[in-house]
């Protein structure tokens, strides 16, 4: 019929599609790259462009906190993939990546200075017919992508947290001449599929990144706005990377990784989801809804702790609010999930607490202390302070300095505020206290931590410690060093001991080793003693002889 015929119209259109380019047109059309991930309709890829790396060796330099090690890691995988290869020198890197940090300005700062000695270093190598190319990974790449492309024209390649998988592309296009960039977050990245290139030290310890991003929102962090939302990575991902340190490169010590890791949440299976919401600490709030369902984190931490009882686990950095009282009851019952919990309060004040936005007050973190202290007797605590926060007084740094000292911190990480463009703080806070009076307050936090850590390491003055070795002691070839349970560090003469407790029999002691260590001294950020023998974390009791008699100490 005349209704099935199709009309002019659509027989030109069908013309017009019939003679227009192919997808193969596409994909073999040697046009320049697409350098920027905001304009890819520009330009399309060619099949046999030089994603491969053939050899170029990358050199990385890692600033700032632990997760850019993972990320450096995770990069160096995508990498090694593609045919890179990683230089030990800078001298011979075709590339180097700066893993970056943005958390305060010094760091920023850091990086800057850095990059103005590799421009110079790299204008002296176009003379040579080995250009070198310089690319910005990580937060800083996100926040200041401008100033890094547009105004210094310091760096050929830009990439953010989320978008390491997109590094080949970036680094063909700035091989090609031009600059490259892709800071786009992402709602799901968690690179759950890559296996990090771990660089354990003689296999004693790794880190395992189980979630990334941050929904907290505290007004004087940047973080939510440089790694984006809460996700968190599978646990059959996390469990199988745990499996392989243990199996194949024999670590003894596995650190959990995430900006918020005791948020951790994972939704990927139908079976983990249900209406229960997410447990508090009793007291504490959030700035966003209750979430509900999903794999806890208490859930996590008692997998990877069945992996391997002679590992310790370890998690950083947690969020005080995600301390409730199934996570903190399987650290106390589990060999092997060390006994030291990172708590940061940033300060001992209700009225910067709630500037802060942290979701908590001076009384409610006590509190927490307390029930922690509870259900774990022998915890280590260590904390987080910024000193001159918008706003503090004489009086909220005095109520800080109090809090350190009913506490009894033994690790600290203090710092003096640095406010970051985006935070909420920028947008709705003073920045107004002078830069003296925080560097003077901070000295006297600092102060006042030290005083407290070495009372608190000095109790342990005369037991015995179950350490796990690092080697060489950084000061003397002539001692050994390692870490206890509570992740205090202990420097002890390298000599051998017996193979076990009660046994004649001694061998050297490696990294890797556990080794029961007598304490005999303390400071402010270390313990002193000396090896009695080699041990493992199988048990929870350990005999040790003691001239002619033997009795029962009990490992970490």
């Amino acid at each position: 019929s005349d209704a099935a015929r199709p009309s002019s119209a659509e027989k030109n259109f069908r013309r017009q599609v019939a003679s227009g380019p192919r997808l193969q047109d596409f994909i073999k059309s040697p046009v320049t790259l697409a350098v920027n991930c905001e304009h890819t309709d520009e330009h399309y890829l060619s099949e046999d462009l030089g994603l491969l790396g053939d050899g170029r060796k990358v050199y990385f330099e890692t600033y700032g906190c632990q997760m850019n090690v993972n990320d450096t890691e995770i990069a160096w995988s995508i990498l090694q993939k593609k045919g890179y290869q990683r230089a030990a020198d800078l001298n011979q890197a075709d590339v180097v990546l700066l893993v970056t940090c943005s958390i305060r300005e010094k760091a920023e700062q850091t990086i800057w200075n850095r990059l103005q000695q590799l421009t110079a270093m790299k204008k002296k190598r176009l003379k040579t017919n080995s250009p070198m190319k310089i690319g910005i990974l990580g937060c800083m790449a996100e926040r200041l992508k401008t100033e890094l492309l547009e105004r210094e024209k310091l760096v050929d390649v830009l990439a953010g947290p989320d978008a390491y998988r997109d590094l080949p592309r970036l680094l063909a296009a700035a091989a090609g001449g031009q600059q490259a960039s892709n800071v786009l977050l992402s709602l799901e990245e968690t690179y759950a599929d890559i296996m990090p290139v771990q660089h354990a030290s003689q296999g004693r310890s790794a880190f395992v990144s189980i979630m990334r991003g941050c929904d907290n929102m505290c007004s004087y962090c940047i973080v939510p706005f440089t790694r984006g939302r809460e996700r968190s990575r599978p646990v059959s991902s996390i469990l199988e990377e745990v499996q392989m340190l243990s199996d194949q490169q024999g670590v003894k010590e596995v650190t959990l990784l995430g900006q918020n890791v005791n948020s951790y949440r994972d939704t990927s299976e139908v079976q983990f989801c249900s209406s229960e919401r997410t447990k508090l600490s009793r007291g504490f709030s959030t700035v966003y809804r209750a979430k509900q369902g999903g794999l806890r984190f208490s859930d996590l931490l008692d997998l990877v702790s069945r992996i391997d009882p002679d590992m310790r686990i370890r998690f950083t950095s947690p969020h005080p609010k995600d301390f409730p009282d199934e996570v903190l009851q399987l650290i106390a019952q589990r060999q092997n999930v060390c006994k030291q919990i990172h708590l940061p309060a940033q300060s001992g004040s209700n009225q910067v607490l709630k500037a802060m936005r942290r979701g908590y007050t001076r009384e409610a973190y006590l509190d927490l202390v307390d029930n922690i202290k509870q259900i774990i007797p022998d915890v280590s605590l260590s904390s987080d302070f910024i000193s001159g926060f918008c706003g503090e007084t004489d009086d909220d740094h005095q109520q800080t300095l109090s809090l350190i000292r009913e506490v009894g911190f033994n690790v600290g990480f203090l710092f003096a505020y640095s406010m970051r463009k985006k935070t909420h703080a920028f947008h709705r806070l003073q920045d107004n206290v002078a830069p003296q009076v925080k560097q003077r307050r901070l000295e006297e936090c600092i102060s006042v931590f030290r005083e407290e850590a070495e009372r608190v390491n000095s109790a342990v003055v005369g037991s015995t410690q179950l350490v796990l070795v690092e080697g060489e002691s950084k000061r003397s070839a002539e001692d050994l060093c390692g870490r206890t349970d509570g992740n205090m560090k202990v420097i002890f003469p390298k000599e051998d001991v017996a193979v076990q407790a009660c046994v004649s029999n001694t061998a050297p002691i490696r990294g890797g080793d556990y080794v029961l260590v007598k304490i005999l001294s303390a400071g402010s950020q270390s313990l002193r003693g000396r090896a009695l023998s080699h041990s493992s974390l199988r048990s929870t009791a350990t005999p040790s002889c003691d001239g002619y008699k033997c009795k029962i100490l009990v490992g970490g």
